[in-house]
């Protein structure tokens, strides 16, 4: 199925039922009283996590959403039935905006999650309600609220651990292959990926990591040059990057230049994005002897005042590719730990006290 990361549709909750002026009819009852029901509530529309979805696709076709409106109430109060929910499945990491006002409401992050949308109307009242001391007969009912309406704008941000930058043919395709059961298509051309891949790159007993590739980045794509700029805010929820380098490109490219390209259209497109932590990664290494490639790797580091970890790897005969996994496992789970210890100190009573005496 083609991938599709925004979509734009309507929901339109149901209208509450109508109440309804009824009075009692039976015989022996002169002076039957008000005996008019309730309309039944409308039904409200929800958005719904669901891992079995991966794309915004059947947006595209079907654009409006419509649940069901309440029914009209009944005589001997009867109270009409409500309009059922509806529930729109979507893929987990869709982010909800109201599109009129460019508000957020809300982000699906995981299976079955359930987010309001849109609220249904509210039931309208049977004269019944509206009996009193003084008004032993009304023949006064009302209507039921009309269901919310909005313009939603889904936009579909991957779920990954770790994001895979760099230029179109830099290998990236090629190392979730190695590492992963994924298989993105792979070729000796650029743009060969067109839309995001996820791999689980799985390095031992219970321990997995989810990796994500996204089309290549070329120069000027912070202003709308290539594809890789419209997938960027895929790696937004990443923990770690991947900072692919070609060692040894075929057009004879040079591999620090167009390593400091990926560097500064990160930063244009977003500097919280720039500023997450990023490893070099150098690929393609078998096509060199030791000797090139230790010259070649500290050129590199060099120009780019490199100062984080470097790896050198071959994603095609999956040389150096085990240790940059159990690497990469390795400081996510140092990285979810250190979460976890500050989500405790924040909830510890000391915390607590000293929120409280401020």
């Amino acid at each position: 199925m083609r991938f599709v990361d925004e979509a734009t549709i309507s929901v339109i909750a149901g209208d509450g039922g109508t109440g309804v002026v009824a009075f009692r009819r039976e015989k022996y009852i002169q002076f039957g009283g008000p005996n008019g029901g309730d309309g039944g509530d409308g039904g409200s529309v929800y958005l719904v996590g669901d891992h079995d979805i991966n794309t915004l696709a059947d947006f595209r076709h079907v654009r409006t959403y419509t649940a069901e409106s309440g029914i009209r109430g009944g005589s001997n109060q009867m109270t009409g039935p409500g309009g059922d929910d509806l529930f729109i499945p979507v893929p987990i990491g869709t982010q909800i905006y109201d599109d009129d006002i460019d508000e957020l409401i809300g982000d699906i992050t995981r299976h079955d999650q359930k987010i309001k949308v849109a609220q249904g109307g509210f039931h309208g009242l049977g004269n019944t309600r509206f009996k009193s001391s003084i008004n032993q007969a009304p023949r006064k009912c009302t209507p039921g609220s009309p269901g919310e309406r909005r313009n939603l704008r889904l936009e579909l941000k991957v779920l990954a651990d770790v994001g895979l930058l760099g230029l179109p043919n830099a290998g990236k395709s090629t190392f979730i292959r190695s590492v992963s059961a994924a298989r993105p298509k792979v070729a000796n051309y650029p743009f060969t990926t067109l839309f995001p891949n996820l791999g689980v790159v799985r390095v031992g007993i219970n321990q997995s990591f989810v990796i994500a590739d996204i089309p290549g980045i070329i120069e000027g794509a912070s202003e709308g040059a290539g594809l890789g700029i419209q997938f960027l805010k895929h790696l937004s929820r990443t923990q770690l990057l991947l900072h692919i380098i070609d060692i040894a490109p075929f057009d004879g490219t040079d591999p620090a230049e167009t390593a400091q390209t990926i560097v500064d259209e990160l930063g244009s497109f977003s500097p919280e994005l720039a500023e997450k932590p990023r490893w070099l990664v150098l690929n393609k290494t078998d096509l060199m002897d030791e000797e090139e490639l230790k010259a070649r790797q500290n050129e590199i580091v060099q120009r780019l005042n490199w100062t984080g970890p470097v790896y050198t790897i071959s994603a095609l005969s999956k040389t150096g590719t085990e240790k940059l996994a159990f690497d990469i496992m390795t400081q996510l789970e140092a990285d979810r730990e250190l979460e976890r210890e500050n989500a405790t100190a924040e909830n510890s009573p000391a915390a607590e006290q000293t929120n409280n005496q401020e």
